[in-house]
């Protein structure tokens, strides 16, 4: 296991803080039944939390076995406010939450250029537009590409960059604990603690974009293992005739999934130059050239969802990311792919369908840096 990150609770009382974050109110006696501890150890490690006001007992008291009054344990979700960020290659979208990742506001500031300094100008301004930056507790930066443990960007290719340490230079200018990850690990935790994840051991996320992306939790841990970032589920084959990649692989996920792939092959049909969403558009119109491409593109993504789930044996794909919209438009063929794909007896697949636009990235950047700052702290 050396070569995975094991993003799951690493302490008693870590465990136990995640739980109550998850699943609150809960009652003590659930809880120390969930974590396997006495109900003396929960009371021991709860302790230093209600102390710190990271917990605290719930207003609606239940009736204990013995007829007495108990207060189940539940987030205090003001004691803590974060700075969750996506960054793309063209800006720097952010949220401000609680601990428990709920959005208090939104900001969004431009990236002049790819340079560096620039890149942090916007993210320390987008922190700014939210609020005193001393009244946050830490920052969550998530990015597509490839990131170190210590929070250094070793590759982002939609910025140009290589061994960027990125976390250092935030946390200079702010004072504030800073967290980098990749994006589709980021949200990954976000729908297991807040999303369509949450309660459940084992699922997968796949996200459509600029590029494709793919996560998995297994046994309740977040499987990030050190090329989560390169984007290899780009990489799958779907179609032995597509179109070519930029990495000159025929038919693979980026070369049919992806937003700039459907627009390039309805532009190559066509000679039209249309946006994403006007292809959407026009494929719920019939538009002869715009359907092809889009249930093409559809068949394929129910080929990806079967394989994610043929191989993992999970249950649970959730959709996510701004060019999702294709699973509604083509539904039919995403479904019909998916069922060829299966055998008869398995349990069916589960898809849900997530918000593509970007505050639910940011918000996956902050579910990390409650995870790794508040939660990182206990013993």
């Amino acid at each position: 296991m050396d070569a995975v990150t094991s993003l799951a609770p690493s302490s008693p009382a870590r465990a136990l803080a995640r739980e109550v974050l998850i699943r609150g109110p809960i009652s003590r006696g659930d809880l120390a039944s969930r974590l396997g501890l006495s109900v003396a150890s929960l009371t021991r490690l709860s302790k230093p939390l209600l102390d710190a006001g990271v917990l605290r007992e719930s207003e609606e008291a239940g009736v204990a076995s013995i007829g007495r009054p108990v207060r189940p344990l539940e987030i205090s979700p003001d004691a803590h406010r974060f700075v969750g960020v996506k960054l793309t290659g063209d800006t720097a979208a952010a949220v401000a939450t609680n601990l428990k990742a709920d959005v208090a506001g939104t900001g969004e500031r431009a990236l002049p250029s790819h340079a560096i300094e620039d890149v942090v100008d916007a993210i320390v301004g987008a922190v700014a537009d939210l609020g005193a930056i001393d009244q946050f507790s830490g920052i969550g930066i998530s990015i597509g590409g490839r990131v170190n443990a210590d929070s250094s960007v070793l590759r982002a290719p939609f910025l140009g960059w290589r061994d960027v340490p990125l976390a250092d230079l935030v946390r200079q200018r702010t004072g504030l604990p800073v967290v980098v990850e990749n994006d589709v690990v980021t949200l990954t935790i976000a729908e297991q603690w807040f999303g369509a994840g949450r309660g459940e051991k084992d699922f997968a996320v796949l996200t459509v974009g600029a590029g494709v992306g793919y996560g998995l939790v297994i046994n309740d841990v977040v499987i990030a293992p050190p090329d989560a970032g390169l984007g290899l589920v780009g990489h799958y084959p779907l179609d032995p005739t597509g179109p070519r990649c930029m990495d000159g692989h025929r038919g693979c996920s980026s070369a049919v999934l992806t937003i700039p792939a459907i627009c390039s092959q309805f532009a190559a049909s066509t000679g039209e130059q249309r946006s994403y969403a006007e292809i959407l558009a026009l494929a719920a119109r019939g538009h002869p050239v715009a359907q092809g491409v889009v249930e093409a593109a559809g068949t394929a993504l129910g080929l990806l969802v079967s394989a994610v789930a043929n191989l993992t044996m999970v249950d649970l794909v959730i959709l996510s990311g701004e060019g999702m919209d294709l699973a509604d438009v083509a539904g039919p063929s995403l479904h019909a792919a998916i069922d060829y794909h299966r055998d008869p007896e398995a349990s069916p697949v589960r898809l849900s369908r997530q918000p593509t636009d970007f505050a639910q990235w940011a918000r996956g950047a902050a579910a990390v840096v409650i995870q790794r700052t508040i939660l990182g702290t206990l013993r």
